[in-house]
């Protein structure tokens, strides 16, 4: 080989080094930005009416996020099973997540009357349950996500499953759920946060396996090893959920709130009673606990 040869050639290994990344990031960026655009769903405001000033990311503000896990169905709107509130603070580096049993008994607001929350969805969509939500805690919610639970599986699958400790050890089908750490696929993933008569809590349990699994979520996709994957990830998002963060406000969460995203305490609705209105079943909170958890939202986004 001629040293003009050898030049060459090492010119194009040195170039190959130096221009893949920058096209893997531009690759990256551009499926991201395609799939958060499929993705957005406005719902109809700029900022909460409990609002002054819109949360600002480069000025790490704290802010508050809606998630619904949503069956959605043919023939209706579908139902808000999964109704979870989290609120994030950089500055305290933590994040909050609380979350609302679905036969909760409560304001909807729009209907001007009082049913299960997980209704507020079916009857007005994200309008509605972001309204009902913010009503019933007394707190503003910025962004709201909706995950639509028939592709959870892929959606979990395409981090590479998650892992987390299981607190219960049950068998459901041909399931089984031992004690201690497990690592869960798409599959055994929604057959474990949906699971819920093999539970002494009932609700309650479901309600803490979802959050368990959400954090795993959370802590997965966040990872490298979680990114590489990125293509199948952002095509099963874009299919999947909706949710009106725009693409560079992720951007921001990403690069300000790494850290506070990381730390999650999960706080618990669970002193209150189940009791039969009109022939119905419904979930009433105790007022005091709901006093404690919305204050310490409050204190969290620092209202």
């Amino acid at each position: 080989m001629t040293a003009k040869k050898k030049w060459i050639l090492l010119g194009g290994i040195i170039a190959l080094i130096v221009v893949a990344p920058v096209i893997w990031i531009f690759a990256f960026y551009l499926n991201a930005a395609e799939a958060v655009a499929e993705m957005q769903e406005p719902i109809g405001r700029e900022i909460s009416v409990m609002r002054d000033a819109e949360v600002v990311f480069k000025k790490q503000n704290p802010f508050s996020v809606l998630l619904l896990g949503v069956d959605e169905r043919e023939s209706d709107a579908g139902r808000s099973d999964t109704i979870v509130v989290m609120t994030v603070n950089p500055t305290v580096q933590s994040t909050k997540m609380v979350s609302i049993p679905r036969d909760t008994y409560t304001e909807i607001i729009g209907r001007n009357a009082k049913d299960k929350i997980n209704h507020a969805y079916a009857f007005g969509g994200t309008v509605m349950a972001v309204a009902s939500v913010e009503s019933l805690l007394d707190i503003p919610i910025d962004y709201i996500a909706t995950i639509n639970m028939e592709g959870f599986e892929s959606i979990v699958d395409n981090i590479g499953g998650v892992s987390i400790v299981n607190e219960l050890g049950f068998n459901v089908d041909n399931y089984a759920f031992p004690e201690g750490e497990i690592h869960l696929d798409g599959e055994t993933a929604l057959v474990y946060v949906r699971m819920r008569y093999e539970d002494p809590r009932g609700d309650f349990g479901r309600q803490d396996r979802q959050k368990k699994v959400i954090e795993g979520m959370l802590r997965k996709g966040a990872s490298l090893t979680g990114l590489m994957n990125y293509k199948s990830i952002f095509n099963t998002l874009g299919d999947n959920v909706r949710t009106n963060m725009a693409f560079d406000e992720m951007i921001n969460v990403q690069k300000n709130y790494h850290a506070a995203i990381g730390e999650v305490e999960q706080l618990h609705f669970q002193e209150g009673n189940s009791q039969r209105i009109n022939g119905i079943w419904y979930y009433l909170m105790d007022d005091e606990e709901l006093a404690e958890i919305t204050t310490e939202l409050k204190d969290h986004l620092e209202l």
